[in-house]
């Protein structure tokens, strides 16, 4: 009878455990991977996913890689399929190095999704704050508005393989190319905007080298920082214009001495709500088709033979909204 007794014991005891660990699987369990972790844009991204996560009873975490070698993306979502997350999200830095392990981890059974990357085919949905073309010619569209005759304007992306930067570029090329011939474009574009000092130093480099520089377009919320700082040093403010996203609250000071004339964003607090929101849902198996509200994405018209979701939430960037933006934590 005690040897029963003790085996029933054991048994529930298995069984409270094994009920256990399944509520732990259950849970939604989402890892959003970004371009590159400590700087302000991400910073807020990953609040956004905390707030989120903490407001819908869902663990979220994001890891942000030391710099923006597509290799280490690569490395932390290996990490994330063998953890056996139920949502992986990514910020892409090169699209094509990501698609194999992303197919890897749809095979696991883990939901994709991805920001800032239209291309990306081994995803559940891709979501856009902003449609390239649109944000590209906006940029565009405000540097030629500030040039007065004929001269040249340089144009930074984070790297020549962050598929979204490049699909800015290429809507303002086209742009300045129709409406502003006179203004030309110095090289192709300048693969330095997720970083400071490598566009510091490249802007210091094509002053130099082009007295009749008159403009850049800095595609990646570093760019026009770096930028920025270079025609601070070199005394070209009110000269020569730098327009961009960036954090408001690391560029308030350069707008408000018009170091930085301004240009669009959109919330990056916002999109990290965003991977939570929709990483949940399709966890608990909801639909997402025309119609359907999203919070932080609003009332949808998704393209699903292409699985974006693309929506128009920009926020434009000058002396009259900087302050009231960084006071966010943007």
């Amino acid at each position: 009878m005690r040897k029963t007794h003790m085996k029933k014991n054991v048994i529930a005891a298995a069984a409270l455990l094994s009920i256990g660990l399944s509520g732990n699987v259950l849970a939604t369990d989402i890892g959003v991977v970004v371009k590159i972790g400590g700087i302000p844009w991400f910073n807020a991204m990953e609040e956004g996913i905390e707030n989120k996560a903490e407001e819908l009873g869902v663990t979220a975490e994001m890891i942000g890689p030391v710099s923006a070698d597509p290799s280490l993306q690569v490395q932390a979502i290996e990490d994330l399929i063998a953890k056996g997350v139920d949502v992986i999200g990514v910020v892409p830095n090169d699209e094509a190095a990501l698609e194999p392990v992303l197919e890897k981890a749809r095979n696991a059974g883990i939901k994709v999704i991805s920001h800032e990357g239209p291309g990306l085919q081994n995803v559940d949905w891709n979501f856009e704050l902003a449609s390239a073309q649109g944000f590209g010619e906006a940029h565009a569209e405000l540097l030629a508005s500030k040039i007065e005759g004929a001269g040249k304007y340089a144009v930074f992306v984070g790297s020549l393989t962050v598929p979204l930067h490049n699909a800015w570029a290429d809507a303002a090329i086209a742009w300045m190319e129709e409406n502003r011939p006179d203004v030309e474009l110095v090289g192709e574009r300048y693969g330095v905007a997720e970083n400071v000092d490598d566009s510091r130093a490249t802007a210091l480099d094509l002053m130099a080298a082009n007295p009749d520089l008159k403009g850049f377009l800095a595609f990646g919320s570093q760019g026009p920082i770096g930028a920025g700082r270079a025609i601070e040093e070199r005394r070209k403010v009110g000269e020569i214009f730098v327009l961009g996203p960036f954090s408001p609250g690391q560029g308030a000071k350069l707008v408000h001495s018009d170091v930085l004339t301004g240009g669009f964003m959109w919330n990056p607090m916002q999109a990290g709500e965003v991977f939570v929101t929709l990483g949940k849902m399709l966890v608990d198996g909801d639909e997402i088709t025309a119609g359907t509200d999203i919070p932080g994405l609003g009332v949808i018209e998704p393209d699903a033979v292409n699985k974006d979701i693309i929506t128009d939430n920009l926020l434009e960037l000058n002396k009259g909204s900087v302050d009231e933006l960084a006071a966010k934590g943007l």
